[in-house]
């Protein structure tokens, strides 16, 4: 139960659909109905839905034309159809892909999968803030390298990469550059065409839409086979009906991000600096990720001598949810490995904090959220055997 006294900053794990969108999209739950390969009327007004949400999808990233957009049903389909299916379609031309060492799981795990059956998988070294290490990406990558999968920027640090330089390394050197844009899309600019990429892939919760869709940009030229055959929609690579409430209400979540991205942006960038102003006073408090080059409604810290899980916990008691890199929430017992990769140690990695912003936070909510931060982490730090 969400309380209204509650303070949401997860916006990277979840977001609540803009009511904008529910009342644009709903009316495909109940009178627009139909199956998009119907051909009958309720199934064209379906159709025509899903051609419209591809036109605002396209224009966000600004692709060449709408043809471009695939949908799927969430941003780790869109990971995989574009790793695997780059990879099989185009296998004649070499058996490596690589990934940046901060990739979301996501990606990690198909390109994993891709090694168990004769493939090569490498990762590029980030430096201290998660930045690509370019010179590395240069040594590394070669003519047999069939995809390249970099996030636009991470979903843990927020550090923003920059991707128009990794393109062209990947094109000179390698073939085709995937970019995971899930944490980006929405609050910072996406050029497919300006930036050289390949293979982008989108979330609709993450752009405040509806969850069940996803999507995956194909740049014209590029090939690409079905990771799940079927009955042949979205051009055969995605089988299966169309989840239409859910991609029109990505398409209108598209359509508001990119008229509004500028201004909330602008927003919420005045809170996050204030917030890693006042957190980083902490003592023994450190940010994570660049210190400038990096989401708009991004904070993530770590704090010595405490668990993450704990700091999670104590600050959900008093109605501020947050999340962390530590292991206890994850699903393995492994600290972060964006933490890990970034230079942290295990013990460092273990007490971390992030802070991710979206449109129910105001700068009026800072104190209240700095006091809690302040307050827990000197309770947890007293009850700490690791404390100094």
């Amino acid at each position: 139960m969400v309380l209204m006294d509650t303070i949401y900053l997860d916006h990277a794990s979840a977001m609540p659909i803009d009511s904008r969108v529910f009342d644009f999209a709903k009316k495909y739950l109940t009178d627009y109905f139909g199956n998009p390969s119907s051909l009958y009327n309720i199934g064209q007004d379906a159709k025509e839905a899903v051609d419209e949400s591809r036109k605002k999808i396209a224009e966000l990233i600004n692709a060449e034309t709408d043809k471009t957009i695939i949908f799927t049903a969430s941003a780790t389909e869109s990971n995989n159809l574009a790793i695997r299916g780059t990879a099989y379609r185009n296998i004649k031309d070499g058996k490596e892909v690589l990934a940046s060492a901060i990739e979301h799981i996501s990606v990690i795990n198909p390109m994993k999968d891709l090694q168990k059956n004769g493939w090569i998988f490498n990762t590029v070294l980030v430096d201290k803030y998660g930045v690509v290490d370019l010179e590395q990406l240069k040594k590394m990558i070669n003519k047999n390298t069939i995809v390249t999968s970099i996030m636009y920027a991470n979903n843990e640090i927020g550090t923003i990469q920059p991707i128009s330089e990794i393109a062209k390394i990947v094109h000179e050197k390698g073939h085709f550059l995937h970019v995971d844009a899930t944490a980006a899309a929405g609050r910072i600019p996406i050029d497919v065409q300006k930036d050289g990429i390949d293979l982008l892939t989108l979330s609709s919760n993450d752009l405040y839409g509806p969850r069940g869709a996803g999507a995956l940009y194909v740049k014209p030229g590029v090939k690409i086979q079905s990771v799940m055959p079927g009955g042949g929609q979205e051009r055969g690579l995605r089988s299966g009906t169309e989840n239409v409430f859910a991609i029109a209400g990505m398409g209108e979540a598209a359509r508001i991000a990119k008229k509004e991205m500028k201004d909330e942006s602008n927003r919420l960038i005045k809170i996050r600096d204030k917030l890693i102003q006042e957190i980083t006073k902490i003592d023994d408090s450190y940010l994570t990720g660049h210190p400038k080059n990096r989401l708009p409604n991004h904070a993530s810290f770590r704090f010595s001598y405490i668990e993450g899980e704990s700091i999670l916990l104590n600050m959900d008691i008093h109605g501020i949810q947050v999340a962390t890199g530590s292991a206890c929430s994850s699903k393995t017992l492994e600290p972060s490995h964006v933490l890990i990769a970034i230079g942290l140690k295990h013990e460092e990695a273990h007490g971390s904090m992030v802070m991710t912003l979206g449109q129910s936070n105001n700068i009026d909510q800072v104190p209240k959220i700095v006091k809690l931060a302040k307050e827990t982490v000197e309770r947890l730090r007293k009850l700490s055997p690791l404390t100094k």
